[in-house]
């Protein structure tokens, strides 16, 4: 680990937002998973949310997606479930879906805690998770196309509630709190240690300013 390494990785950190996300319904196509998954590295999502009808599917996909490791996955085994946890801790849930009531997606606040609602290439937003969001957000177009790509879709809305983010300031200062900083730090500095720290249910060794480990967790 460089000293100039280690700075770039905690002024990346420095920009995660950890009440922006997005949960992604039945999405299959690799390619959609993967693109999905940089947008939101891009934006500085903190971490994304799944549900599959498939167990093994998100796994088998998004494990192979570059930016996986920077943004890690939280799966649910339903959408109900996902809905309730998100807005449990607080979070709006927007779904991308075109219906009677959608609403123009630059036209509300992304500052709140905002989840985005993505749903299968095939059938987009099931009516269930439609039920359980907060709004309906369209994309307005202006030719024969009556929809996005679903990752194309996403990056759109996301980069949308970047900026409206960036106004507020609320890229300027770390948000994480002081234990997930530590503790993701750590797994971006040195995943293979900690990976076996994990398995070895140790703690994380504290790192110096430059990123070294100052003592070695396995003696």
């Amino acid at each position: 680990m460089t000293p100039d390494r280690f700075r770039t990785l905690k002024s990346v950190l420095a920009r995660r937002q950890p009440d922006l996300t997005i949960l992604s319904e039945n999405v299959h196509k690799t390619h959609n998973l993967a693109a999905i998954v940089r947008s939101c590295d891009a934006v500085g999502v903190f971490q994304a949310h799944v549900v599959s009808n498939s167990p093994k599917l998100p796994r088998h996909h998004l494990t192979s997606a570059g930016s996986r490791k920077w943004v890690p996955l939280v799966i649910h085994p339903d959408i109900g479930s996902a809905v309730e946890s998100l807005k449990n801790d607080g979070f709006q849930v927007f779904a991308a879906h075109l219906s009677d009531r959608s609403v123009d997606f630059r036209s509300v606040d992304y500052t709140a805690p905002t989840a985005l609602l993505l749903g299968s290439e095939l059938v987009g937003v099931t009516a269930e998770a439609a039920d359980l969001a907060d709004a309906h957000l369209s994309i307005p177009m202006q030719g024969h196309t009556e929809s996005l790509n679903v990752s194309v879709a996403n990056a759109l809305i996301l980069y949308e509630a970047m900026k409206q983010r960036e106004a507020a300031g609320m890229y300027d200062n770390s948000r994480l709190e002081r234990e997930t900083w530590q503790k993701t730090l750590f797994e971006w500095s040195y995943p293979d240690i900690a990976r076996r720290c994990r398995d070895k249910k140790l703690p994380y060794p504290a790192l110096s300013d430059e990123g070294q480990i100052l003592e070695n967790p396995f003696t």
